[in-house]
């Protein structure tokens, strides 16, 4: 027998797939939102996927049609998550945006994707009022009810969204969709240059949240009960909605409550099993539990990302609550998850000093994701854990180019490939180590300093809350670390020589900042997913 075509159903991987299967395998799993006021609204998958077929509806009485860009602007909630699907189910494509972002970036963002509607929770929608003039393709503003402190002037025309859904039809109409149709976009934080925007089809985000579901990952099953500290409004709030809902999982949506107390408490009484969000969050969370006790007994992993997560944090939440973090790596250009570190089986019987090295490294590349080292020359590096070099990625749920925008497409290599600008190494075992961020690396006298490292080291002495490390231009070593530090407790000096000592251990002598480097300072600025904005600190230092 000759040569034989595919003999497989042609099944689409679509948004849509994911909703059903949610609304018929787990209808009574529940959706967990805490609104502004501290109230919670509860409801199930059953009740989500009625309420999407309505604002399906609503989004076609309001002239949506395949294609049309449509915006969101809100905390993590089940409203946010009804269009989380209604959106990309009529195929329109779901836009989510930063709600911390400057002015001048949400008016370049809007119009850039050419929205047509906004969905706002209406205690953010006051940000877009003086905005609204300039928004050229905006049409109309859908208000939904947090529960917060109302603005003092709202954008119009606007409508209120249990109105639409009220008075909506229920009868479903989906469309036959292609899985390659675009899905959602999300835009980059714009840290060089203008944000870029990175469009996911329906294949590449089921494809994404499949991966999402597997036991090496981020493990999400349907008994697990997920809390999303990451934003919705950042890459695709890491893939946990569509995950949660592909497995049945009950998610627990913090809405503003992101830090301390609230946090605290939703995690206590929705005995909440899976979290994730950036190590800003779980840092500050852990400062407040040692304070305040909580009762965190059935939290058993804490996912964390966006920037590297501190030693001391590892060793903390083991030691004191018996939780385990477990980092990831990843981007918005890819969907975003690329990495996550877990032990192998091999290593179980390890020393624990020489897992805990394992740990702290951002781990196997995911299931889809191949990756590769790329020298200054763009030679391929060996994988020997030692050789640096900028890591270079590939895969199903890759972005292959911006969108409308190729004066930005330089990072996409012409054999396929996505240059990261992070700065890795990849050891024998295939566990990869982002050291920094090709912008962030410091090159002192010809040679790499590595920011994340010397942040970690400082981040290990016991007065230190948070540390930052940027390089600054000097005329003997070329560049030279500067290190700023916020102290847990303020009214307490920290002498610099005290962090030099810390240093030395790890550091060699011609890569330490001199005294007068090192800096105390109140705050740290952060970016719009809170992880912290390098580019303002690097800023400061030439003003």
């Amino acid at each position: 027998m000759g040569f034989q075509t595919g003999m497989m159903m042609d099944a689409p991987l679509t948004i849509t797939a994911i909703l059903r299967r949610a609304a018929q395998f787990f209808p009574e799993k529940e959706i967990v939102s805490r609104l502004n006021d501290g109230s919670i609204h509860r409801y199930t998958y059953a009740d989500l996927y009625r309420r999407v077929i309505r604002l399906m509806h609503v989004l076609r009485n309001l002239g949506v049609k395949p294609g049309d860009r449509v915006a969101t602007f809100a905390w993590n909630s089940y409203r946010h998550l009804e269009l989380y699907f209604a959106v990309p189910c009529l195929g329109a494509i779901l836009h989510t945006v930063n709600i911390r972002l400057f002015p001048e970036q949400l008016t370049y963002i809007f119009n850039h994707a050419e929205d047509r509607l906004i969905f706002a929770d209406k205690s953010l929608a006051g940000l877009l009022t003086p905005l609204q003039s300039e928004l050229k393709t905006v049409e109309g503003y859908v208000l939904m009810d947090d529960r917060g402190e109302a603005p003092a002037a709202l954008p119009g025309p606007a409508w209120d969204y249990e109105e639409l859904l009220a008075s909506a039809s229920d009868v479903e109409a989906f469309p036959c969709l292609d899985e390659n149709m675009a899905a959602s976009i999300c835009y980059t934080s714009g840290t060089t240059g203008e944000p870029k925007g990175v469009l996911y089809t329906h294949r590449s985000l089921y494809l994404h949240t499949m991966a999402c579901c597997m036991g090496d990952t981020m493990d999400i099953r349907e008994r697990e009960i997920v809390l999303p500290v990451v934003p919705m409004f950042h890459a695709n709030a890491w893939g946990m909605p569509y995950a949660c809902a592909m497995a049945g999982a009950t998610q627990v949506l913090p809405g503003s409550h992101l830090f301390g107390k609230p946090l605290a408490e939703l995690i206590e009484r929705e005995r909440v099993t899976i979290a994730a969000g950036v190590p800003t969050v779980w840092n500050l969370l852990y400062q407040y539990l040692q304070q305040h006790p909580h009762d965190l007994s059935r939290l058993k992993v804490i996912l964390s990302g966006g920037s590297a997560v501190p030693r001391v944090l590892f060793e903390n939440y083991t030691r004191d609550y018996g939780i385990t973090m477990i980092q990831a790596w990843g981007m918005t250009e890819m969907s975003p998850l690329g990495s996550l570190c877990r032990l192998k089986a091999s290593m179980e019987d390890w020393p624990e000093e020489q897992q805990l090295a394992v740990r702290m490294k951002q781990g196997i590349p995911t299931v889809n994701v191949e990756v590769k080292l790329l020298g200054e020359q763009g030679e391929e590096l060996p994988w020997d854990g030692k050789q640096a070099g900028e890591l270079a990625v590939r895969g199903p749920w890759v972005a292959c180019a911006y969108y409308a925008n190729a004066d930005a497409n330089a990072a996409f290599t012409q054999d396929g490939w996505f240059r990261t600008g992070d700065i890795a190494t990849l050891d024998a075992h295939g566990y990869l180590e982002i050291t920094d961020r090709k912008k962030d690396v410091i090159k002192s006298r010809g040679e790499w300093i590595s920011s994340v490292d010397m942040e970690n080291a400082v981040m290990g002495h016991p007065a230190v809350l948070e540390a930052a490390v940027v390089g600054r231009l000097d005329d003997l070593r070329g560049e030279a670390p500067v290190v700023y530090i916020v102290l847990r407790h303020p009214d307490q000096p920290l002498p610099p020589q005290e962090v030099l000592d810390v240093l030395k251990a790890r550091f060699a002598r011609w890569q330490l900042p001199r005294q007068t480097d090192i800096h105390v300072v109140a705050s740290l600025p952060k970016t719009g997913v809170g992880k912290v904005d390098k580019k303002a600190i690097r800023r400061n230092l030439t003003e």
